[in-house]
C-alpha cells in the first residue's frame, strides 16, 4: 500500500514569503556569482511586490503584516553584491 504524507509548504517563514513575492515581482535579483540579493531599484516592480502582499498575503497573515515584511525585506537588501568588486 502506497502511503502518502501530506506536503510542506514550499516557503516556512514570512521573509521567505516576501523574498519570493519580490523575486516574482522582479523587485530583487540574485547575484548569479555569489548569490546574493540586489534590489533592481524599479519603483514599479516594488508596486507589484505591495499590491500582491496586499492583495494576497500568506494564511493567517493581516496584509498590512505582509506588506511590513515587504518593506523590511526591500529595506535589508542593498543594490550592489558586497563581494563583486
Amino acid at each position: 500500500m502506497l502511503m502518502t504524507r501530506e506536503r510542506r509548504p514550499a516557503i516556512r517563514t514570512l521573509r521567505g514569503w516576501a523574498i519570493h513575492v519580490l523575486q516574482e515581482a522582479g523587485a530583487i535579483r540574485e547575484c548569479e556569482e555569489h548569490g546574493w540579493m540586489q534590489d533592481r531599484a524599479d519603483p514599479h516592480a516594488w508596486d507589484r511586490a505591495f499590491d500582491f502582499a496586499r492583495n494576497d498575503p500568506p494564511a493567517g497573515v493581516s496584509p498590512d503584516e505582509a506588506e511590513a515584511e515587504i518593506r523590511e525585506v526591500l529595506d535589508s537588501i542593498g543594490d550592489t553584491c558586497p563581494e563583486c568588486p
